[in-house]
């Protein structure tokens, strides 16, 4: 690729030629260092050889589509994924996110949108307020360093958005935070009109977090206004 130290790669992964295209033109005039693959198991091929700073993928592909590529990827590698998706695919887009995906952007969308999304999601790590230490706090221990969680003393596998949700609200315990004080917390200034994504990951670590039988536990839902993390005793 010939590309300088430091500079950040992107795989861009859709079966339309043009997008590819456009995507790979408007990224690389940004500094970035470029691969395409036209599918799925295309972009495992890629990924083999090759190691991106981030993935952006389109959902619907011949052979493999986006969402099954995320569960791949995730299981090996925590890169940030962005999947494109058109309007109509609410339910593919939920299963990306479901699969790991961190963000998504709507088709057709203007360049610069999705290079503020890149921008954002290549700066995820640390996640803001993010404290040095351990957090240490009723049932739950957090390792920001390891991005390791124990609840009661049971490890929990957390992907990178779901653990800097998961810090974000461990650091205000028993607070109500917002739906838009969380989305830019954790997805950035440009994502606060996308509640979605709340839905979506806080379904997650109910499942990962609650105990069996108990979905309220540690993270209650203040009806129309955000949510509250109780930590336990």
């Amino acid at each position: 690729m010939g590309a300088i130290e430091n500079e950040r790669q992107i795989l861009v992964v859709d079966d339309d030629a043009q997008i590819r295209r456009v995507l790979s033109t408007s990224l690389s005039a940004q500094g970035y260092a470029i691969r395409c693959a036209s599918d799925g198991v295309e972009a495992l091929g890629v990924l083999k050889e090759w190691h991106p700073d981030m993935v952006i993928t389109d959902l619907l592909m011949p052979q493999m589509g986006g969402a099954e590529l995320c569960r791949r990827i995730r299981a090996e590698s925590q890169i940030p994924i962005i999947v494109l998706s058109v309007r109509e695919q609410e339910r593919e887009k939920v299963e990306a996110l479901d699969s790991g995906a961190d963000d998504y952007v709507t088709k057709p969308f203007h360049a610069n949108e999705l290079l503020a999304r890149v921008r954002a999601q290549l700066r995820r790590a640390p996640a803001p307020e993010q404290p040095h230490g351990a957090i240490e706090v009723g049932d739950f221990k957090i390792d920001p360093e390891t991005r390791s969680v124990l609840v009661r003393g049971r490890e929990v596998r957390l992907t990178p958005k779901e653990f800097d949700l998961l810090v974000y609200l461990a650091q205000h315990p028993g607070k109500v935070v917002t739906h838009k004080r969380l989305l830019a917390a954790v997805w950035g200034d440009s994502s606060m009109e996308q509640p979605q994504y709340l839905h979506v990951f806080i379904g997650h670590l109910r499942k990962k977090l609650e105990p069996e039988g108990d979905s309220t536990r540690y993270l209650i839902t203040e009806p129309w206004v955000g949510y509250r993390f109780n930590p336990g005793d």
